[in-house]
């Protein structure tokens, strides 16, 4: 066996040994959504599955909006981990915590009139907009604990305490699982119960992963100064990166809304349908977003360290896996995905729904490979205009497209638009890939 055949093999064991223990801990995080999904699904209404599915539309917009808290504390954490600077390792994590806490501290001031935006910008039905705001009223004053969880994890992902990670990702979404079944099924409390199963949950692991950090950070040599804390150069890095990654993320969120607004003016039983296919989109995501934190973790210390050899084996073995388990949720969406519907509601009309547009999910997996992938490789190297750009490109072209397409092919066209969306994700990262290697200095 040549040098080259043994070094790809050892590479592929890393992979698997990190995407393994994240792959896991990401899944659990759909797993909730389809719990959530499956309780309201039992109730009599459709508008119980649409208000669960809007209010936590909301906090996407809140969390996945700050989520360059968990993004942006992974690439800069993995490159300090690769470039051996403990002192570096601390800052990151003490500057994600104080910029959690502030930002916290905004979206509890500003709790009303982001629900009322949300109110807004999804016309949904009477039933289903009441319902949502009682479940935005309570989960709300979780955001301390969810921001927290987020600078927890991204340091995690950073240093590669991968198994760390899964803990509190099982214990979060598990914990919440079991609070959402007692509250709803066993208490009779339908969004109120969801909605207080998350906050409880939140905080939970919010102080379980800052009581695990704090002993992780006694083997970490240094101590941080004031002075490196706030030094002007690393403050103004912080800021660009996780500029970039909020517009790019709010890009993201923003097409998930509109894809869900589009959906509830077509009535209940669409949202619903759409809520439960979105789903096994989220099902994806999560699955192939294993290994593109990988590859966050793997080239952001292939770019701490300066080696170019490191960062195209990153990228290589990760995707190469990316693409089988790809092909294996397309295998499995095909052949399982109408007795996943069932099992997501007793509503005859929803079951249907949902089925008619179930093909789509099956093309999802392949389209959506490489924009997952590349998001992990350009987070890594912190090289995130590239992310944004790509991602204001992708959201206009959703926009403009299911403005022609949707009032001649209905739901259909609403689903096109999204595979597409997916696909000028994909392109441009692709494309702006060769200029990110050029730039490392070989190793």
């Amino acid at each position: 066996m040549s040098d080259a055949t043994v070094e790809t093999c050892g590479w592929h064991r890393l992979v698997w040994r990190l995407a393994g223990p994240i792959i896991l801990a990401n899944l659990s995080v759909p797993l909730l959504g389809m719990v959530d999904t499956a309780v309201m699904g039992q109730l009599e209404a459709p508008y119980y599955i649409g208000a669960v599915a809007v209010g936590a539309l909301i906090f996407s917009y809140i969390y996945w909006g700050f989520g360059f808290l968990r993004m942006g504390t992974t690439g800069f954490t993995a490159q300090a981990f690769g470039a051996d600077d403990g002192v570096e390792m601390r800052a990151t994590f003490q500057r994600g915590l104080i910029l959690a806490a502030v930002i916290s501290v905004a979206v509890l001031a500003m709790q009303y009139p982001i629900l009322a935006f949300g109110s807004w910008a999804i016309d949904a039905g009477t039933e289903v907009e009441t319902l949502a705001a009682t479940y935005f009223k309570i989960r709300v004053w979780g955001a301390p604990a969810a921001l927290a969880n987020y600078v927890v994890l991204g340091w995690l992902l950073g240093r590669r305490q991968v198994r760390v990670a899964l803990l509190l990702q099982v214990f979060l979404n598990g914990l919440n699982i079991a609070l959402d079944i007692g509250f709803v099924v066993g208490l009779g409390w339908d969004v109120e119960g969801v909605a207080l199963g998350t906050l409880l949950a939140e905080y939970a692991t919010a102080a379980a992963g800052l009581w695990l950090i704090a002993r992780t950070l006694r083997t970490v040599p240094g101590t941080v100064p004031w002075a490196r804390l706030l030094d002007p150069v690393q403050l103004r890095r912080l800021i660009t990166v996780n500029g970039d990654i909020f517009v790019r993320t709010l890009c993201l969120i923003t097409a998930v809304a509109y894809f869900t607004a589009r959906g509830a003016e077509q009535g209940d039983t669409f949202l619903a349908a759409n809520a439960i296919l979105m789903q096994l989109f989220m099902l994806v995501s999560h699955g192939l977003d294993g290994f593109a934190h990988v590859a966050e973790t793997l080239v952001g210390s292939a770019v701490g360290a300066r080696n170019r050899l490191s960062l195209r084996r990153a990228v290589t073995v990760t995707t190469q896996w990316s693409a089988g388990v790809a092909g294996v949720f397309a295998l499995a969406y095909a052949v399982l995905g109408g007795a996943f519907i069932d099992l997501m509601t007793v509503l005859p009309e929803v079951r249907a729904a949902a089925k008619t547009f179930l093909p789509w999910m099956v093309v999802m997996p392949i389209v959506g490979i490489w924009a997952f992938q590349f998001d992990g490789v350009f987070l890594g190297a912190t090289r995130t205009k590239a992310l944004r750009n790509g991602m204001i490109l992708s959201l206009a072209t959703l926009v403009l497209l299911n403005a022609l397409v949707m009032p001649i092919w209905g739901n259909h066209g609403l689903w096109l638009s999204l595979t597409a969306f997916m696909a000028v994700r994909s392109l441009v990262l692709i494309l702006r890939y060769p200029a990110l290697v050029r730039d490392l200095t070989p190793g």
